[in-house]
């Protein structure tokens, strides 16, 4: 078995270790299911940080093994417990001073003559439905005086939500300054000397707020450290490795005279929809003796009801209660707003969230507040457990004892689901998750057979992993291999799975931080190499929204949408800018491979007539593309894009390909001529002499041409093999140390788009100089995110993106592979 993190470490227990790694990724999956329920480690050990949400916000999820009394924590963190000095809205309705005029000079001390001013209350914002105090204008200033008794703590945070820019000060003395807007609270540690400011009696907290663009938005208070509440010290696990497979991270630990093994299994497996679909992890402890002693062990597993959240001050309640054969623990929001949010960074509010455990194990479960969650198991007293049922960031915990544990490996499984009760909406239709088709069907249901069929689940993702690793491994070598268990569970996560209200499968795709669009067609084009190789009726899910938007009428121009909507609202594309060449493009290549995955054409006969309105706008407009935006979309506009009347090129002989498949052989000769024809003019108004231009016209710039891989992948032949050969030499003169540049403009680049690149290569040297420094971007970057497929080549940090589905492109070697050794039907 391979390891990624090797062990290199001091002798003490209780400290962080430095560790040596092959491929440290830059954060490890956990908890994988769907955009929603998504929870990762951002960390190189398991339990030196807080684990998070894709999108960075806490999602708590806290482990603890204690042996013969001592405690160590081996999973995760309890996030920063604060004090309230000072409230912020959500907490407790403020009121405030407040002009949108430019007040005179000194207008932030505490002896200022506010008087005059406007009287408000919190939050102040643009949103008529959130915001108690409107704010249009462009700049707000704004003064709360509060009270306050003789300090009593040592440190100091400010909480801020606010767009845009803001200056912050406190009795007069600037605390604060940043241009730009965050979406959520941020808690700001200010400077020591600052606490002396806070002042018994009358004090005055003074905010500018100047809006640039977009919304508006200002709330702020006052923190400080909450009182720490450990009755006894808990020591820091020794983390000697980590293992990253496709379905499963694997965590070993040593905790004194105990060897403690962290497995997590979100068992998507491809070809079993059931199994796909069922939304529950599994979370595996294992213990055994390693000085042949036996030891008293139990165990704890905390889960936090940020899980279930979108913001932390939202209320939750939870109950514990017993189904079957389980233990179960529920929580989710008061208010359960479902579908009711639309959107990037954006988390799930509604349904719930579940931690269950065989009741058999004789666990001990409860419900608290984050800050006493630990004490039942820290305490040497062991406190009786609360039963909170209401509140906000509260903790689902369960302890199991396991007894006394020797040589003989002990093992405790727990299982942390999801029922999110309707997963999209879908034109004005709100739809179920997959798993829920049934309404009888529940998730104590779905918890059980998790529960019962946990062994088979296991040896399939052992045996799915390690065929992956070695068909990997085969395909493009061990780095290459080690990249492909990197994207799978971010790359299928991505996406969730329902069924239309026709009878039609569903998986749609979500555009993390990028604009949250669902369904995005050019998102769905860099991640089908993973779904051509392990289920392409999953790709067919992936493209029945977008052949439906146009077939019923609702989208009526000559090229696909762009997207279907806002995730999770599906009800029509909301991008602002159409993708012509781009989309249709796409559609027509994606349909050509699915012909070529399942060995016939039938799904492109059922969406012929639409197919051809493409391919014919394509024979009008895709050879000398007119200024538009590509996937690309972050490079800007580009008019005669050498890459873009590639894919329209490949498109159409695709097309034609088609076309033979289902018998039409004059049209299949018309658009494989016609193919052929533009290509041989592409060569010319690309010609840049040692290699080919970014566009038709501008013979001092390049780009890499990862549109060109079809001809090769799909046994296309439309241009010369030449063409192909002199790109990659060229490339092999541009790269930087994290990779090759997107193209001439930048130094930036897309990973998925350099492993595309690569696989033009005809020589493996030629595939691996490409393919090296995309391993040591995903191994060196400082951008510790689930991995960003758009990076800067000079420093490996991220430039935007992250969790996003396309690095399913990474498989294209593999799908390469894989279609020469089983050759098409012809």
């Amino acid at each position: 078995m391979k390891k990624i993190l090797l062990l290199l470490y001091a002798c003490c227990l209780s400290l962080p270790f430095a560790l040596g790694q092959e491929l440290r990724a830059p954060a490890y999956p956990l908890i994988t299911h769907d955009p929603y329920f998504s929870i990762w480690s951002f960390g190189d050990t398991l339990n030196s940080a807080v684990t998070r949400h894709w999108t960075g916000a806490e999602q708590a999820l806290v482990g603890m093994v204690k042996v013969d009394g001592t405690v160590y924590r081996i999973l995760g963190r309890q996030p920063k417990a604060y004090r309230t000095l000072l409230p912020s809205s959500e907490e407790e309705t403020y009121g405030f001073q407040y002009t949108e005029t430019a007040p005179a000079p000194g207008w932030m001390n505490p002896q200022y003559d506010d008087s005059s001013w406007k009287t408000g209350s919190a939050p102040i914002g643009d949103d008529p439905a959130k915001a108690k105090t409107r704010w249009k204008s462009e700049d707000i200033w704004v003064r709360r005086t509060f009270s306050f008794d003789q300090p009593d703590f040592e440190k100091l945070y400010l909480k801020l939500r606010h767009d845009d820019n803001v200056e912050v000060y406190l009795n007069g003395e600037q605390i604060y300054t940043r241009n730009g807007w965050n979406n959520e609270f941020e808690f700001i540690p200010l400077h020591q000397a600052l606490v002396n400011n806070l002042k018994k009696g009358k004090n005055v907290l003074a905010i500018h707020c100047a809006n640039t663009a977009g919304g508006q938005w200002l709330d702020a208070g006052l923190l400080t450290d909450a009182p720490d509440q450990q009755k006894r010290p808990v020591l820091t696990g020794l983390q000697k490795s980590v293992q990253l497979n496709a379905t499963q991270t694997i965590y070993n630990y040593v905790c004194g005279s105990v060897d403690v093994t962290v497995t997590f299994t979100s068992p998507l497996l491809l070809q079993d929809l059931e199994l796909l679909a069922r939304p529950v992890s599994y979370v595996s402890f294992k213990a055994k003796s390693n000085d042949k002693a036996k030891h008293d062990v139990q165990l704890y597993f905390g889960a936090s009801t940020n899980v279930a959240v979108n913001t932390q001050e939202q209320e939750v309640t939870a109950q514990q209660y017993t189904a079957g054969k389980l233990a179960i623990l529920k929580a989710g929001t008061q208010q359960q707003p479902v579908l009711q949010k639309k959107g990037d960074n954006v988390r799930i509010d509604w349904g719930y969230m579940y931690v269950a455990v065989p009741a058999a194990a004789k666990p001990v479960q409860y419900v608290s507040e984050a800050p006493q969650a630990l004490l039942p198991f820290t305490s040497p007293e062991t406190p009786a457990p609360t039963a909170l049922k209401a509140g906000k960031n509260l903790v689902l915990s369960t302890m199991v004892p396991l007894g006394k544990v020797g040589s003989k490996t002990k093992e405790q499984v727990f299982l942390l689901g999801y029922d999110a009760q309707y997963a999209v909406q879908y034109f004005n239709q709100n739809l179920r998750p997959w798993w829920k088709q049934d309404t009888t069907q529940t998730i104590e249901k779905e918890l059980a057979q998790a529960a019962s069929k946990y062994k088979k689940v296991i040896q399939k993702c052992e045996a799915f992993d390690g065929q992956l690793y070695q068909n990997a491994l085969k395909a493009g070598g061990k780095e290459y291999a080690e990249l492909c268990e990197l994207a799978y569970r971010q790359a299928v996560a991505a996406h969730t799975l329902v069924k239309s209200p026709g009878g039609e499968l569903l998986f749609l795709s979500k555009e993390n931080f990028s604009n949250g669009s669902i369904n995005t067609v050019d998102i769905t084009y860099p991640s089908a190499p993973l779904f051509l190789i392990y289920n392409p009726v999953l790709l067919e899910g992936m493209m029945n929204g977008i052949f439906y938007y146009s077939e019923s009428g609702r989208w009526q121009k000559p090229f696909p949408a762009h997207d279907l909507g806002t995730y999770p609202i599906a009800n029509g594309q909301t991008y602002g800018e159409d993708m012509p060449v781009e989309e249709a493009g796409n559609m027509l290549l994606l349909t050509g491979a699915l012909a070529r995955a399942e060995g016939n054409a039938n799904y492109a006969r059922k969406h012929w007539k639409t197919l051809t309105t493409w391919a014919e706008y394509l024979q009008e407009s895709g050879f000398d593309p007119a200024n538009q935006l590509s996937t690309d979309d972050f490079a800007g506009h580009l008019a005669r894009n050498a890459n873009l009347s590639v894919k329209a090129i490949e498109a159409l002989a695709t097309y034609g390909k088609l076309a033979g498949m289902l018998g039409e052989k004059d049209t299949e000769q018309k658009y494989t001529d016609l193919a052929r024809q533009m290509a041989q003019k592409w060569m010319q108004l690309a010609d840049a002499g040692d290699h080919y231009a970014l566009a038709f016209g501008k013979e001092d710039t390049w780009s890499q041409k990862y549109n060109l891989v079809w001809d090769k992948v799909l046994d296309l032949n439309i241009f010369p093999a030449s063409v192909r050969e002199q790109e990659v030499r060229y490339y092999l003169t541009k790269q930087n140390t994290y990779g090759l540049p997107l193209d001439s403009r930048k130094t930036y680049t897309k990973s998925d788009w350099i492993i595309w690149t690569a696989t033009l290569a005809d020589n493996e040297n030629d595939f691996q100089a490409l393919l090296q420094p995309v391993w040591k971007y995903a191994t060196e970057t400082s951008s510790r995110i689930p991995i960003s497929d758009w990076h800067e080549t000079t420093d490996g940090k991220s430039v935007g993106f992250q969790a996003r589905s396309v690095v399913g492109g990474y498989f294209m070697k593999l799908l390469e592979k894989k279609w020469q050794e089983k050759p098409a039907i012809k």
